[in-house]
């Protein structure tokens, strides 16, 4: 019985830490979006990658769910890059800095691919999707205009 609450504790542990783990689009090994498959994405669903069905691009390394979605990213990598190299979408639009992303936050919107903080901030949990979802359209037109210059700083 023992042994079950260990397991039971340490399932509830990851899944909760890997629900607040943000990071930078781009790690420090290269790894793009924590390993996420960026064309799942586009089917409605956060995945993870393997190694073994990985490529490169622009000097970093994406992994992908299966070899029909490396291939279609090699085919036309810009087609499914998120928007502001990674970065989340409302930290750009309506803070015009960047903040990391949770990979597992994510919207899709006329074919575009925006990625979003969600965790801890301050105390309290903050998923900044929320307010990306009731603004999306004027959030999209001010992440545009804000782009250039905070892709710089």
């Amino acid at each position: 019985m023992k042994r079950i609450k260990f397991l039971v504790l340490g399932l509830i542990l990851s899944i909760g830490s890997s629900v607040d783990a943000q990071i930078e689009p781009v790690d420090a090994n290269g790894l793009a979006i924590g390993g996420y498959d960026v064309v799942a994405y586009f089917s409605g669903v956060a995945k993870r990658g393997f190694e073994s069905y990985s490529t490169k691009h622009n000097g970093a390394t994406y992994y992908f769910s299966s070899e029909e979605n490396k291939e279609a990213f090699k085919k036309s990598p810009k087609k499914y890059l998120p928007q502001y190299d990674g970065y989340c979408a409302w930290g750009v639009a309506a803070q015009n800095t960047k903040f990391p992303i949770n990979p597992e936050t994510f919207d899709v919107v006329d074919g575009k691919l925006y990625l979003f903080f969600n965790g801890p901030f301050k105390g309290n949990i903050f998923d900044t999707s929320i307010p990306w979802n009731a603004e999306t359209t004027s959030l999209i037109a001010a992440g545009k205009k804000n782009w250039p210059k905070v892709k710089k700083s």
